[in-house]
């Protein structure tokens, strides 16, 4: 047996022998294409052991002095256990804080956590390197703005969160709970941060329509928001649509907001959530290292209107709406000095009405704060008396006939400008106001093609089956019978219009009683060879198992039901409007043995 085919045991258990047998060690070294040194070494352990001793050993070290000792190793895993959402380079931070010195580098804390399973064995990613990062060089420069969902409570309701980070401290400036993240409710939290802080240089949101009115159809205008940095001077930057990561910072903010503070959390109230928001802000801000500024903590880095004449600052007047007035700074900081802005006070009462007189233009198109009425060329030159509100407005002559009636399309501002020109306060509507409906009425409407009626500017689909018929449509508020022309009970809706509106469609009649509901028309088919049969214009396929059956099929305006001696076997959505011909099947033969007819048209 050759040395290459004997275990690495044995060739040193042979080398021993032949040295123990007179051979020459230098000989022996060089059979076995060792070293001297090697031989003596394996002589020695063969005597102190015997042949155990010739047996592979570890080659790791006995000691490592750079080594981490055992109880930074313990810390670090009670740390991670405590914190599961703490990677290593938090919890090297934490070390350092606890008097760790010096602290373990980030890779031995990942090692500690591998080595105890307390993180899976991933693959390294490579980091993407096609995003542009970019900062700007002092605080108050720049405020990223957002708004995130995820505040459940227990009435099963979800509250929205405005926030607000400053670009280069990540300071967070808003961390505000709302019930609706209305626009009134943004600005409202806006205004508090800008009472708070003072007035950043820029903004940049996203197109939300709390934030821009660039993108509001028919045509692009200003919402409350612009015009609260507009009149501050503050520049309302918006990203490119579907590039979230222009706002990355504020977005990264409501991840670790959702994660740490409201995930699984269901709270009672809003304020309630709002004190857990507050609560992590307040680490946040202040006991919290960020990773995006080299582990320094936000408040560190943070100073209001930084490089800036604070007394020039401090004299120009922060424009706020009324409505938008913290009742209270929320910082025992000196807020700038306010101006409020009276002309967007919002009543919460009914709008006061207003009545003007006007000549109607040779044209006929009179114009009443930017809303046109056409009364004619016939009535050119003639003074008219204007009732209006926010809600009607009416045309009336000098002896109080009433001309013409349109809905109002003025806004309590226009009234108020009115009155500024010289209108007067109106008293009542000068016609009578109709009583609200209440009791269930009736009109008559004509199925569209595609299955839909129209009642009150509103569109209401009762079946593709109904296309084309005359119908009776009864409305009691709550329920819309659709009855059709034979007086039979079709279909069964919500009502879509609230009891008090039934008496302003127009053509409607006090309602008779709701008939019995239709019913559904019973027909015989014989099933062909391929598992199929027509009825009503559609085909229906029950499978090649029943060919040659006698079916029988119900019919109403959504469902064709087939039934084989009284057992259901298929019912498919009906999709066809076609009116049926005939009840019985034709040509039906029955065959004692196999039953075999012949193919027929059904």
């Amino acid at each position: 047996m050759g040395l290459a085919e004997l275990s690495v045991m044995e060739q040193r258990f042979h080398a021993v022998m032949e040295c123990l047998g007179g051979t020459p060690k230098t000989e022996v070294a060089a059979r076995y294409g060792v070293s001297r040194q090697t031989i003596h070494n394996w002589l020695a352990r063969y005597a102190a052991e015997g042949v155990k001793g010739l047996e592979d050993r570890s080659h790791r070290p006995h000691v490592c002095p750079h080594r981490v000792d055992a109880s930074t190793e313990a810390l670090v895993c009670e740390l991670r256990r405590d914190h599961p959402r703490w990677g290593p380079r938090r919890l090297r931070f934490e070390a350092g804080r606890r008097g760790v010195t010096p602290a373990p580098a980030r890779a031995t804390v990942y090692r500690i956590l591998r080595r105890n399973n307390l993180v899976p064995a991933t693959p390294r990613k490579r980091r993407r390197e096609d995003y542009r990062r970019w900062e700007r060089p002092e605080p108050m420069e720049l405020w990223q703005m957002d708004i995130v969902g995820g505040v459940l409570l227990t009435d099963g309701t979800e509250a929205k969160v405005v926030t607000g980070l400053d670009d280069h401290s990540r300071y967070c400036v808003i961390a505000t709970v709302v019930r609706r993240a209305t626009g009134r409710a943004v600005c409202a939290a806006f205004a508090a941060a800008l009472t708070r802080f003072g007035v950043p240089g820029e903004v940049l949101t996203d197109n939300g329509k709390q934030f821009t009115g660039r993108f509001t159809k028919p045509r692009p205008g200003e919402v409350l928001f612009e015009r609260i940095c507009r009149e501050n001077g503050i520049v309302a930057r918006n990203t490119k649509p579907r590039t979230p990561t222009t706002t990355g910072k504020v977005e990264r903010f409501h991840q670790s907001l959702q994660g740490e503070c409201l995930d699984g959390r269901v709270f009672a109230t809003v304020e309630q959530a709002q004190a857990a928001v507050d609560a992590f802000v307040a680490e946040y801000n202040h006991d919290r290292p960020h990773q995006g500024i080299d582990d320094a903590f936000p408040a560190d880095r943070f100073r209001t209107a930084p490089g800036r004449d604070r007394s020039a600052a401090e004299a120009l007047p922060l424009r706020l709406p009324s409505g938008l007035l913290p009742t209270a700074p929320p910082a025992p900081r000196k807020p700038p000095a306010v101006e409020i802005d009276t002309s967007l006070t919002v009543s919460t009462g009914r709008p006061q009405p207003v009545q003007l007189l006007r000549v109607v233009p040779p044209s006929g198109n009179l114009t009443v704060a930017q809303q046109q009425l056409w009364l004619g060329p016939a009535l050119a030159g003639t003074p008219v008396t204007i009732w209006v509100d926010t809600d009607r407005l009416h045309v009336l002559t000098a002896d109080g006939a009433r001309i013409k009636s349109s809905p109002s399309r003025l806004s309590q501002r226009d009234l108020a400008r009115l009155l500024t020109d010289g209108a007067a306060p109106a008293g009542p509507p000068p016609l009578p106001q109709p009583e609200p409906q209440t009791t269930a009425v009736e009109v008559d409407r004509i199925v569209n093609a595609c299955g839909g009626i129209s009642i009150a500017g509103r569109q209401i689909s009762v079946g593709m089956p109904l296309a084309g018929q005359r119908i009776r449509i009864r409305l009691d508020g709550i329920l819309l019978h659709v009855i059709d022309d034979a007086g039979q009970l079709r279909r069964t809706l919500r009502c879509p219009l609230p009891p008090t509106a039934l008496g302003r469609i127009r053509d409607a009649r006090s309602a008779s009683p709701v008939p019995p509901p239709a019913t559904a028309p019973t027909v015989e088919r014989v099933v062909s060879i391929n598992g199929s049969f027509q009825v009503a214009g559609q085909k229906i396929q029950v499978g090649k198992v029943h060919a040659r059956k006698l079916v029988t099929v119900a019919l109403d305006e959504h469902t064709v039901t087939v039934f084989d001696a009284g057992t259901p076997i298929a019912a498919v959505p009906r999709r066809s409007t076609t009116d049926l011909n005939r009840t019985r099947a034709k040509h039906q033969i029955t065959i004692p043995g196999r039953a075999r007819q012949p193919r027929l048209r059904a």
